[in-house]
């Protein structure tokens, strides 16, 4: 799998911004950062271990997927929405569209689900191994890294899988409704059991 140097820097770009981001939020908001750039630190590994590597994978996995069914597909990065995210993470949420893998070539709706399904996917298996993982690690700051990663990975793979264009569930929805049904369900199951953890 190659990739433009466009497109590193997009996705690099990208995954800090979106780290950056789930950190401050993490963090607390613009209250907490003002009296301790310490939190911020450790909340920017914890976000970039858990919404950082589950937002790249997610996005990597559209594009092999799309790769594989001999498709140009490229990332490009939303440069206006990453500040947005980042302002609005100063206050206390997200609003998150940090980009997309644009793919070119024939495609029809089968291939258009199992590509946008590729996304949701990756993050339900990363919440599934971080789910297993808490059972098994018993230390403070890793049961942490642990909890955090099921809810966002979880988080990521519900919202992504709203069945509306241009959300990868509405490219499932078309596709396979069963399929669609399975997904969100363990997605939004995932997300339940970890506020219960």
């Amino acid at each position: 799998m190659s990739f433009t140097k466009k497109e590193k820097i997009d996705l690099l770009f990208a995954g800090f911004m979106i780290s950056l981001a789930f950190a401050i939020l993490l963090s607390g908001g613009i209250e907490k950062l003002l009296k301790s750039n310490s939190v911020l630190i450790v909340a920017f590994l914890l976000a970039f271990l858990t919404a950082g590597i589950g937002f790249l994978l997610h996005e990597l996995m559209h594009k092999f997927v799309a790769l594989r069914y001999g498709l140009k597909a490229e990332f490009h990065a939303f440069y206006g929405m990453l500040w947005v995210a980042l302002l609005f993470s100063l206050f206390g949420f997200i609003i998150a569209a940090p980009g997309a893998v644009m793919i070119h070539g024939k495609i029809n709706n089968e291939k258009n689900g199992k590509i946008a399904l590729a996304g949701p996917l990756t993050n339900i298996f990363l919440a599934l191994i971080f789910l297993i993982l808490i059972f098994i690690i018993k230390n403070e700051f890793l049961s942490l890294l642990l909890k955090t990663g099921l809810t966002i990975n979880s988080l990521l793979a519900a919202f992504n899988m709203i069945p509306t264009i241009p959300f990868d569930g509405g490219k499932v929805f078309v596709w396979n409704k069963k399929v669609y049904t399975i997904a969100t369900i363990i997605a939004i199951s995932l997300f339940i059991i970890s506020f219960f953890l």
